[in-house]
């Protein structure tokens, strides 16, 4: 028996190896759901329960990109697409991708069509990243980049952004990060978990660090249309950056076509001709009634996009109201997206015990914050994806929580004949 290969703690010595791939794509980022799926059981058994745990939109994809995905079934497109994507839609793309801040140039040439978001990233990865090569990466982080970056063989370098400083980063700490083997940054703006976004100052300065050391500048930016305070930037706009920076995103949050599993990459030519050849031996290209779907998206934008941030919009506002006048838990407004970030600390609990106690006691759902990285511990993340008035119900059972878990603590610290319990 070899023992210098990992073991995997379910099977018995008898079992045939898995990939060390297998180690690598574990881990908390896989575990974060865990909570997510104890909630759906307890609601499916119909117990009261608020899901606040998860980024699916609650609205339904709009009728008119609906008849256009029936429409071409019917039609008969259910063969190969073009691998990169339907020229019609790499168009529709590059010109979306234009008029909202990208680089002037960008064409259908600069497009690859693929299975949603979190598989633009993960092929972008693959792409530029070898085993070795470290990627910087602002933590808190959505929960997935761990994997992504590990798949490769490549080191994410954790910048901490600070909970005092509304979780911005900080030019001198990306710097610091650094060092030879340096490849490239990851920057998710709009942010997930926090909703906050990068000024263009904060851009301007991370492109000269990417030009000054020559790297790749891959950005995340699936929440860009769902802005409610400021505008967004694209740095592929910026002297020297077209040739160096990646920008993924999809119609899955401003759309609410989490389901349709659609998304793109914008970025050199001569990476999109490596993820067309990663396409060839994964994907085979996107399903061309999606694709057809996504370019009456793009063609007529259904009112209901503007109705949807209104209500993101909305409904933050309602838990700030909501919350505003706590003494134990704090909220940090967003400017974008369907998250938020609640201050916790001051119950005294962790924030895993806190979330755990949050649905076992109260019946809501939310993500511990250290979940997306230790910086957010004292935190929980809630999702706007249920209206105003369940998530004013939500809130006031957060308070309860909060409110039980303070005085648990007081009266453990209450000292007892000179000694602390």
């Amino acid at each position: 028996m070899r023992s210098d290969r990992p073991q995997d703690s379910h099977l018995d010595d008898t079992s045939p190896r898995y990939a060390q791939l297998t180690q690598r794509i574990a881990g908390k980022g896989a575990s974060a759901w865990n909570i997510h799926f104890r909630a759906k059981a307890r609601q499916a058994r119909g117990e009261d329960v608020i899901i606040l745990s998860v980024g699916d939109p609650d609205f339904d994809t709009p009728p008119s990109i609906v008849e256009a995905a029936v429409d071409s079934l019917r039609g008969g497109s259910t063969h190969y697409a073009e691998v990169q994507g339907k020229r019609t839609l790499r168009e529709r793309i590059a010109n979306f991708h234009r008029t909202h801040g990208g680089h002037a140039d960008a064409s259908a040439d600069n497009v690859a069509v693929l299975a949603g978001a979190q598989c633009g990233l993960y092929a972008t990865a693959q792409c530029l990243l070898d085993p070795g090569d470290e990627i910087i990466i602002p933590e808190p982080a959505y929960v997935t980049y761990e994997a992504v970056v590990q798949a490769t063989g490549a080191v994410p370098v954790w910048v901490p952004l600070s909970a005092d400083a509304g979780f911005q980063p900080r030019t001198a700490d990306i710097a610091a990060s650094i060092t030879p083997r340096t490849k490239a940054i990851l920057i998710n703006s709009p942010h997930n978990p926090t909703g906050q976004c990068l000024t263009p100052a904060m851009w301007d300065a991370i492109a000269t660090l990417c030009r000054e050391h020559d790297l790749w500048l891959i950005v995340d930016a699936v929440y860009a249309d769902l802005i409610f305070d400021g505008e967004h930037a694209s740095p592929d706009s910026l002297p020297g950056m077209p040739e160096r920076t990646v920008i993924i995103s999809s119609l899955s949050k401003s759309h609410a076509m989490t389901g349709w599993r659609l998304g793109w990459v914008v970025g050199p030519p001569p990476l999109m001709s490596h993820l067309v050849n990663l396409a060839l031996c994964m994907l085979y290209g996107c399903q061309p009634f999606i694709q057809d779907a996504a370019i009456a998206a793009f063609d007529e934008p259904p009112a209901a996009l503007a109705t949807m941030r209104d209500t993101y919009r909305q409904r933050r506002d309602a838990v700030v109201e909501t919350l505003r006048d706590s003494e134990i838990v704090a909220t940090l407004s967003p400017a974008a997206g369907m998250f938020m970030m609640i201050d916790i600390r001051a119950t005294g609990l962790s924030t895993h015990a806190f979330a755990d106690r949050l649905l076992d006691e109260h019946g809501v759902s939310v993500l511990a914050g250290d979940a997306f990285g230790p910086s957010a511990a004292g935190f929980v993340r809630l999702s706007l994806t249920v209206d105003a008035e369940r998530l004013r119900e939500a809130c006031r059972r957060i308070e309860r929580c909060a409110q039980e878990c303070h005085g648990e603590s007081r009266l453990a610290a209450r000292p007892i004949n000179g000694m602390t319990t």
